[in-house]
Parts: structure tokens; sequence; C-alpha cells
């Protein structure tokens, strides 16, 4: 059985708001990644960098649907293969969205495992970070890496 997970978490902003939080690399690097190369658009590959690790990441983007839905492939931890990582945004009611991410793909092998592991809580505190940043306007990576 292939590792797969997803992780929910509810922002209390309107989902286009979220969606644009995301999407958008300028806002993107103010709570999760260091620096994105251009914004989330079906077809392109943007590279994305983290101050934790030196070097950057491919995002091979498959399907963006406005306020709904983003796929994106990016590469495994234990190298020579992608993942696939589905975000969905779902309205609550005006000022309040479900975001969902899931992440699938890896190899059944203990490694892929431990970083399947590593990867939903990676995407549960970017959802915490997007939260944070949407609804209080702080950056809780600020500090956080050397």
């Amino acid at each position: 059985m292939q590792p797969k997970f997803q992780v929910q978490l509810k922002i209390r902003k309107p989902t286009a708001e979220v969606f644009d939080a995301v999407v958008k690399p300028e806002k993107l690097s103010s709570y999760f990644i260091q620096a994105a190369s251009g914004p989330l658009v079906e077809g392109a590959t943007v590279k994305w960098r983290f101050a934790e690790v030196p070097e950057a990441f491919d995002v091979v983007v498959r399907q963006v649907v406005k306020n709904e839905r983003i796929v994106f492939e990016w590469p495994a931890e234990s190298g020579g293969y992608n993942t696939r990582v589905e975000m969905t945004f779902k309205p609550l009611d005006d000022q309040n969205t479900m975001v969902q991410i899931s992440e699938s793909g890896w190899r059944d092998t203990p490694e892929d495992i431990d970083a399947s592991y590593g990867n939903a809580g990676g995407w549960m505190h970017m959802m915490c970070c997007l939260k944070a940043y949407l609804e209080y306007g702080i950056n809780l990576r600020a500090g956080g890496v050397r």
C-alpha cells in the first residue's frame, strides 16, 4: 500500500483571499517559502526555495481551478520521482474556508513512509502559518531557521 495523507484546517477568511495567498509568490513567501520563481499557474514549473535547504524544488503545476483547487507534483525526499499534492479550498460561508491538502505517490519503502509522515506535518505547519498570516498578519516561520 502506498503512503498518502490528508490534512485540513479552517481559515477565517473568504475563499478568494485564501486561494490568492497560496497562488501568489509574494504572499506565499510571507508565511511559508523563502522565495518562488513565479505564481502557481497551470502548466508552469515554478521553483520554490525554503530557508532550511540549500537547493530549490521544482513545483510542476498540473491543475489550477481558481478559488477551488491546485494540483502539483514535486520531488520526493528520496529523489528519483515526484509526489502529487492536491489542495482544495471549500467555502464554509462568506468569511470562512476549509483548506484540505493531500499528498500521495510515495514508494512503499521505510524511507519514503518516513518522508510522507514528515510532509504531513509540514503541510499542517504550512496551513497553521497561512492561518496566522491571514487572520493575524504574522509570519510564524520568521526566526524559525538559521
